[in-house]
């Protein structure tokens, strides 16, 4: 019995220390249900209340704001605006084509538009808003926010959407942005996800393509809840991403406005460089379009007349053209022969109207010839029969060396679409290309610019500041992302002979200041502002022995697309450069007539900024003069034009 009793004394400590440690975590358990319970019953009531409605969470991409594009000067050239869209969500809308037919006899919404949004919600996740219409009106948007509980899954919203202030002035340039195509996301080996969103803008063309990933930005993300109809109820939380980095170009927009309005009714291009940084100041094309069209969705009318019109106003000529640069490419060959040593610069060429190489006439533009002509009355002159000459001395390798060291057959990495490489030829290019063998006719012909040498405006303009400066310019276009500046485009020295630039300049200054020169009616009248330039005229068809025997056809009396391409290069003020200017008028026929003048005018207009007074022009050139300048002013301004008379384009 004795043993019994001390067991038991031994066991009901024991049982009793178990008895508290369970009862305290019965305790402990029941007050954690109950804070549990609590919490659900009264301090989520709300919330669950709202889920017992069959709600649900929703993730929605917020598309950051695009970054902004500025001139050199801080004008905004590419901005974002407010409008107004309706959007649906497939999952919350139900049966598409019954939800659009709810919204259909809300406000007014064409055919084409249902059958274009039930495609959309067909190639992107149920989740994905699409617009079903944008740009819409105050109104519309009130009618669809009355109507909520009758349109689930389909609200009003407000975003962001590209504006060009400037239209057709810098639409080759900044070019413009469109909706994402199946074929935009077939080249992307990882798309972002904001392409999902339909009618997502990306860039199309120009800077808006080339800096894309700058400019686009990263999505942000919203958390909303959706009741069981569709209806937002309430957003849970907000990201708003990162917004585009803002881009500065080079371009000046005053001088750009004017160079276009200069172009204004030829089928032309212009590029102004500064000669210290690269800088290019303007890249002109004509005629042009207003990019905002594409942003808003073109019509079927609009793009025809772009598609169809002969003038091209979709092409970005400037940079995408690539023409024969005719006598332009003189300087070329005659810095070439004078590097190489095979010409004396005070040495004489006879030129008595053409030169017969292995057989074959090649002719110069003066049928009677220019006599003996030495280096600087060749330039002076545009002396065809004396390049055919020197070209044959120094060879094309060389030519085609001197065209790369100046820009010519070079891809300059400037931002913009399509950018042409051009022909520098020589041996072996013609033996890849053609599998056939050089020809000594082919350097006769390349010598003057013709045959298969090939550049566009702005390898010219590089070209002619090259020439100007001595160093290897580079064109730049961009100034700064996110304020940072970009590297210049100054270049290091071309290790050209100092005389012979020196030689080819002085050329150049009596193409337009010396009285024969063939630009002298283009000169500039302002001391210390003069220029240098070369006049150039590229023939884009074959003249043959029996048109030459009976007379060759004028220009005049060809259809517009037989006429000769007429084109100038300059520099100003001669004695310390600041730009350089290239122009191509497409089909103008002379080089001094349709070409030089332009120049002379963009050369002005960039070394004053403003419109020059009419003191810089010669006095006999001042009425015209003031007739382009308000006819220009008039183009900027949007007033109706002056009536005047165009010139006639002629062979020079």
């Amino acid at each position: 019995m004795k043993r019994q009793r001390n067991e038991s004394s031994e066991v009901w400590p024991r049982m009793t220390r178990r008895a508290v440690l369970l009862g305290t975590a019965q305790i402990g358990l029941m007050g954690v249900l109950g804070w549990r319970m609590k919490q659900l019953q009264v301090d989520q009531a709300d919330e669950f209340k709202l889920l017992a409605e069959e709600n649900r969470v929703n993730m929605r991409l917020i598309p950051p704001a695009r970054g902004l594009i500025f001139d050199r000067n801080g004008v905004p050239l590419a901005t974002n605006e407010p409008v107004y869209r309706i959007v649906i969500v497939r999952e919350a809308a139900g049966e598409p084509r019954e939800a659009l037919a709810r919204l259909a006899a809300v406000m007014p919404l064409e055919p084409e538009a249902i059958d274009r949004t039930l495609e959309e919600m067909d190639r992107v996740a149920s989740f994905v808003p699409v617009t079903v219409k944008d740009r819409v009106s105050w109104d519309d948007v009130a009618r669809v926010t009355a109507n909520a509980p009758a349109l689930p899954g389909i609200t009003a919203e407000v975003g962001l959407s590209r504006h060009y202030p400037h239209g057709p002035d810098t639409a080759h340039v900044v070019g413009y942005v469109g909706p994402v195509s199946d074929y935009d996301l077939s080249l992307m080996e990882d798309p972002d996800p904001l392409f999902q969103i339909p009618k997502f803008q990306f860039g199309k063309t120009g800077v808006e393509a080339k800096l894309e990933d700058q400019l686009r930005g990263k999505a942000g993300a919203q958390r909303i809840e959706v009741n069981s109809v569709g209806r937002v109820m309430r957003e849970l939380s907000r990201d708003e991403g990162d917004k585009g980095t803002d881009v500065q170009l080079t371009i000046d927009a005053g001088l750009q406005a004017f160079v276009e309005a200069r172009l204004a009714g030829e089928s032309a291009a212009c590029v102004v460089i500064d000669c210290a940084s690269g800088d290019l100041l303007a890249v002109g094309n004509a005629p042009s379009f207003d990019p905002n069209l594409f942003v808003r969705g073109i019509s079927v009318a609009d793009w025809t007349a772009l598609n169809e019109n002969i003038y091209r106003p979709l092409a970005a000529k400037a940079v995408q053209g690539a023409y024969p640069p005719g006598s332009t490419f003189k300087i070329v060959t005659g810095l070439a022969a004078l590097e190489a040593g095979v010409i004396d610069p005070e040495e004489t060429v006879w030129c008595g109207g053409y030169t017969e190489v292995s057989g074959t006439k090649f002719h110069c533009w003066k049928s009677g010839g220019h006599g003996n002509v030495n280096f600087n009355d060749s330039l002076k002159y545009s002396c065809d029969c004396y390049y055919y000459e020197v070209g044959q001395r120094v060879g094309i390798d060389a030519i085609a060396a001197m065209a790369k060291r100046l820009g010519v057959g070079i891809r300059h990495n400037v931002p913009m679409s399509a950018v042409a490489e051009g022909v520098a030829p020589d041996r072996a290019w013609k033996t890849a290309q053609y599998d056939d063998d050089w020809r000594v006719g082919d350097t006769v012909n390349a010598s003057i610019g013709q045959g298969y040498v090939l550049a566009s405006p702005l390898q010219l303009a590089v070209m002619v500041a090259r020439v100007a400066t001595g160093r290897e310019v580079i064109p730049r276009l961009v100034k700064t992302i996110a304020g940072v500046e970009q590297p210049s485009g100054a270049g290091a020295s071309l290790g050209i002979n100092e005389n012979s630039l020196r030689r080819a300049r002085a050329s150049m200054f009596d193409v337009v200041n010396h009285e024969r020169g063939t630009a002298h009616k283009s000169r500039i009248a302002t001391d210390g502002m003069e220029m240098a330039g070369k006049t150039g005229t590229s023939q884009v068809r074959r003249i043959t022995p029996e048109e030459r025997a009976r007379g060759v056809t004028s220009n005049a009396d060809l259809p517009w697309n037989r006429r000769d391409h007429a084109l100038w290069v300059d520099f100003a003020p001669y004695n310390n450069p600041r730009v350089a200017v290239a122009v191509v008028v497409e089909h103008g026929s002379g080089g001094s007539t349709a070409a030089a003048p332009i120049g002379r005018d963009v050369t002005l207009q960039a070394l004053y900024g403003t419109f020059p007074p009419l003191e810089a022009y010669p006095s006999d050139a001042r009425d015209t003069a003031a007739a382009m300048q308000e006819r220009v002013r008039a183009i900027m301004e949007g007033r109706p034009l002056p009536t005047e008379a165009g010139p006639e384009g002629s062979r020079a």
